[in-house]
């Protein structure tokens, strides 16, 4: 079993969400002036319920919704919060609780905990919204509402706007909250980066106990539990390898897990899922990261489990981090991510020829579209209190290049008249059931440059050293505990 960790978990300032709500006070502010509109009505959000399996009595782990979080830091269910635009002043709607609450569930605080908890100006209960705002605006006519309504690009889902009995006495607008909120959340105070900071130590720790004094485990199933006695998750994933695997579709080829943040782990392998073991041989892909105080990390290592690569092995593997390093080097404010993306897939293009398997001209293969044939998915994300973070300016972003051997798209490919000629169709078919390798850190774009956020072993030689028992992290590299 892992051991615990030295790292000493930053405290969370008080402040920290206060300094969120102005933030986005001034955005929306500055916006209403810009667009001659007057500066009167209310920002208010719905926080997150909790949600029973199904039809059961069994509740599910509540985890905050991610907007809510980030205004208000409230971790308990049924909540709403306000935010007066004309004083700035914030409320916060706790839920009335019945009182065999305290029967099953442990005592009912009061209001004045809630209002100290969250450095709020006031609190209530839910159910005195209306008389509450209604008394606050000073306006005539009804009070107007911004309530959080936009598409999330990445699940192609709507945020859901506040919703409660009374809503008719108040005028509600639509448009104008979500892409102000989305875009505050992208560029990171020093608490928030504070926060991720830690999230991305102990994640990089964990990975490094994972891999090297675990893999000794015949079984994943106790892989997961080195990883969730050091770190604590949030959501449940069904990456692992783009995706591949779901509930509809379970994958017979890796190792899915119930994570915290999370927590992907991969073992490319033919095996029925419950007798699924690490072998000789096999190359694993970890996709883990840890969360603290509702901000996270998200990180992957790829490694031979046997803590030695094979020549083909360290052909893909390099290809792989040369394209990660590159990108992370060239990143700076101004740089195209469009671009990047297009790097990384060139340098992989470039390795696979240098390899044997590919053949021909690297930018005929370029305008052909192949890097998109072991490179499916994009080459990164945004990152903060979600893995995939909204917003349009990378701030705190995610450097993940891949290079994998799908037959989905390969096989097309290597049939089609005009890309076939790129193939070294005798090479590749040793990568047949290689499955692929990805290396995911996380990314603090700053005026200056970039920062890499993440502290785990990435070259070939250090990742065989501390396989074979070397410490990490090593003289030359510690992990930032900010």
């Amino acid at each position: 079993m892992a051991s615990s960790s030295s790292l000493s978990p930053p405290k969370v300032p008080k402040e920290l969400y206060f300094i969120n709500r102005e933030k986005v006070l001034n955005s929306l502010r500055q916006h209403l002036t810009e667009t001659s509109r007057p500066l009167h009505g209310f920002v208010l959000l719905q926080g997150g319920e909790e949600q029973t399996r199904y039809c059961t009595d069994h509740l599910e782990l509540f985890r905050q919704e991610s907007y809510f979080a980030y205004l208000f830091g409230v971790r308990e269910p049924g909540f709403y919060g306000a935010i007066d635009i004309a004083t700035g002043k914030s409320i916060l709607f706790a839920p009335r609780l019945p009182p065999d609450y305290a029967v099953w569930l442990g005592k009912i605080k009061p209001l004045s905990y809630f209002q100290e908890k969250y450095m709020v100006n006031m609190v209530y209960y839910t159910d005195e919204i209306v008389g509450v705002l209604q008394g606050h605006y000073k306006e005539p006519g009804k009070p107007l509402l911004f309530l959080l309504h936009g598409l999330n690009t990445d699940s192609n889902n709507f945020s859901k706007p506040a919703q409660f009995e009374g809503m008719e006495k108040f005028e509600t607008e639509l448009n104008t909250l979500h892409p102000i909120l989305s875009e505050c959340r992208v560029f990171k105070s020093d608490h928030e980066l504070a926060l991720i900071q830690f999230a991305n130590d102990i994640s990089s720790e964990a990975h490094v106990e994972e891999r090297f004094k675990a893999i000794e485990l015949d079984n994943p199933m106790q892989t997961q539990s080195v990883y969730i006695s050091r770190v604590l998750p949030s959501f449940l994933s069904a990456c692992a390898v783009l995706h591949y695997g779901h509930a509809a579709a379970p994958n017979d080829r890796a190792w899915r897990t119930m994570h915290l943040r999370k927590m992907d782990v991969l073992c490319w392998k033919l095996s029925p899922l419950h007798n699924l073991t690490f072998e000789d041989g096999d190359m694993a892909l970890l996709d883990m990261g840890a969360e603290y105080q509702f901000y996270g990390s998200d990180i992957t290592c790829s490694f031979p489990v046997n803590g030695k690569f094979t020549s083909d092995q360290s052909l893909i593997y390099n290809a792989v981090l040369k394209a990660h390093n590159a990108v992370i080097n060239a990143m700076k404010p101004g740089v195209c991510w469009v671009d990047m993306h297009k790097l990384a897939e060139k340098i992989i293009l470039e390795s696979l020829k240098k390899g044997g398997v590919m053949v021909g001209n690297v930018d005929e293969m370029m305008a052909a579209r192949l890097g998109a044939v072991f490179m499916p998915h994009g080459l990164g994300h945004f990152l903060g209190i979600d893995t995939h973070d909204p917003g349009g300016y990378p701030k705190v972003i995610t450097v993940e290049p891949g290079c994998y051997f799908i037959d989905a798209l390969l096989v097309p490919a290597m049939e089609n008249e005009s890309t076939s000629k790129f193939f070294n169709h005798e090479v590749i078919g040793r990568f047949k059931d290689f499955g692929g390798v990805r290396i995911e850190s996380d990314v603090l774009v700053t005026a200056n440059g970039s920062k890499n956020m993440t502290s785990v072993p990435r070259e070939i030689s250090d990742i065989e050293a501390i396989m074979a028992g070397a410490p990490w992290p090593s003289n030359k590299t510690a992990p930032s505990n900010s």
